[in-house]
């Protein structure tokens, strides 16, 4: 590394990362853009077709691993050299808006691939303070997977349409064959709890997203409702549900539902016994009242601009190219990522299929977590605090006391923050 780049990364970090750029790249007809994991292998597929139809413009495609996305592209910000779009997952967002590493979308015409097209609870978690930064490119949600033969045996009487409906169908699968157990939820996975508070109304912040909101009577009625399934023997703590891989349980019955996504699709089909086809499926989730189904989570991976790059113009085509139910459908038949456009669905036969189905009920509701930047590490707080409860080594009241302290102090510069808008906003008038 020259002396010269050490020099420039502290000015950008001086003078804000949206005013840094690396002067060697500046042809406004070709677009690097990164690409996460498979993402980055197929979509280069892709490229020629494009290139045709948009003469005189290329686009030169890079891998990143999904394990290093973050670190890289934050890295890029900083030291100026981001690609002029690239894949961002849902809940990095609000993050690189935070950064002004993106441009809004706003007045792009199709680019966001259209309010009507696009599910729109995925295309919400797009929309930070009023502006569209992301386009929709594949979704994914959490619905449960379910063995279909063990209900059947334990007598539950479906359809599972509501909380107190799947409640006594655990408790009876539960009871129809001792020392097994209802459903699988990991205590290192946070979706669980969150999905459950989002279902009852919780907020889970407050005060302008600035402090955390976990005492509600909402969260905390769900928050025991979670705890609950482990107490009650439905689910397995760690140690037992270590005694088994994911699908090997699943195959034997050790439990009868599982909270995952669309990613497991393909492999329970590929890694359960052959002698199980038929007998497992998959179900949108039941809801606290009459509602059905429950809330889930908006994820999925988006596409965004850079707000540095000197070819916005072409990079804002190559991503409303790459979000058309074409060029959607093409990346589902290659990799099974779900269309974001429920157009795509539709072409596909998505919508109707065994296994898609339940998802393209699911994606008709489902909400972003809290569009802060601090997300991720509030959503490892709550499973923490969740597996403390679990373990008996605090009562749900002290979880959610600490919980509460633990996020405020994260959000501690975020209030700081809204407090000077809003004292600007005041000077104004």
């Amino acid at each position: 590394m020259s002396f010269a780049r050490p020099i420039l990364l502290l000015a950008c970090l001086a003078l804000g990362a949206a005013g840094c750029r690396d002067e060697r790249r500046d042809d406004p007809r070709t677009v690097d853009f990164w690409a996460m994991g498979r993402e980055g292998e197929l979509v280069k597929q892709l490229v020629p077709a494009f290139e045709q139809r948009n003469p005189g413009v290329r686009v030169r495609v890079q891998q990143i691993p999904w394990s290093a996305a973050h670190e890289k592209l934050v890295t890029a910000l900083v030291g100026g050299t981001m690609p002029d779009a690239f894949q961002l997952g849902s809940t990095w967002v609000s993050e690189f808006v935070a950064l002004r590493a993106l441009e809004p979308l706003d007045g792009r015409g199709d680019a966001s691939g259209g309010d009507d097209a696009v599910f729109p609870g995925i295309a919400a978690a797009n929309v930070v303070g009023g502006r569209t930064w992301g386009v929709p490119w594949y979704v994914d949600t959490r619905v449960l997977f379910v063995r279909t033969d063990l209900l059947e045996k334990a007598r539950c009487v479906s359809p599972l349409r509501t909380w107190d409906a799947w409640l006594d169908c655990m408790a009876r699968v539960r009871d129809a064959a001792p020392g097994r157990f209802a459903i699988l939820l990991p205590l290192t996975e946070w979706e669980a709890p969150v999905i459950l508070a989002m279902q009852r109304g919780a907020t889970l912040l407050r005060d302008g997203d600035g402090r955390g909101d976990f005492r509600s009577p909402a969260f905390r009625a769900a928050f025991a409702t979670y705890t609950g399934l482990f107490s009650q023997g439905l689910a397995p703590r760690g140690s037992e549900a270590q005694a088994s891989s994911l699908y090997q349980g699943f195959g034997e019955g050790l439990f009868s539902f599982v909270l995952t996504g669309p990613w497991n699709l393909a492999q329970f089909a590929a890694r359960l016994p052959a002698d199980l086809t038929g007998r497992w499926t998959t179900m949108a989730l039941p809801a606290p009242d009459d509602h059905h189904p429950g809330v889930s989570l908006a994820g999925g991976s988006s596409l965004a601009v850079w707000s540095g790059s000197p070819a916005k113009d072409a990079a804002f085509r190559w991503t409303a190219w790459l979000a058309e139910p074409e060029q959607q459908a093409a990346l589902y038949r290659a990799s099974g990522a779900l269309p974001a456009r429920r157009g795509a669905w539709r072409a596909l036969g998505l919508d109707t299929a065994p296994g898609t189905r339940a998802f393209w009920e699911q994606l008709g509701n489902v909400r972003p977590p809290p569009r802060v930047p601090e997300w991720e590490r509030i959503a490892t707080l709550i499973g923490r605090r969740a597996e403390g409860v679990i373990r008996g080594e605090e009562t749900i009241d002290a979880a959610l006391t600490s919980l509460d302290e633990e996020v405020d102090r994260i959000l501690e510069k975020r209030r700081w923050m809204n407090d000077r808008e809003g004292a600007t906003r005041g000077a104004e008038r």
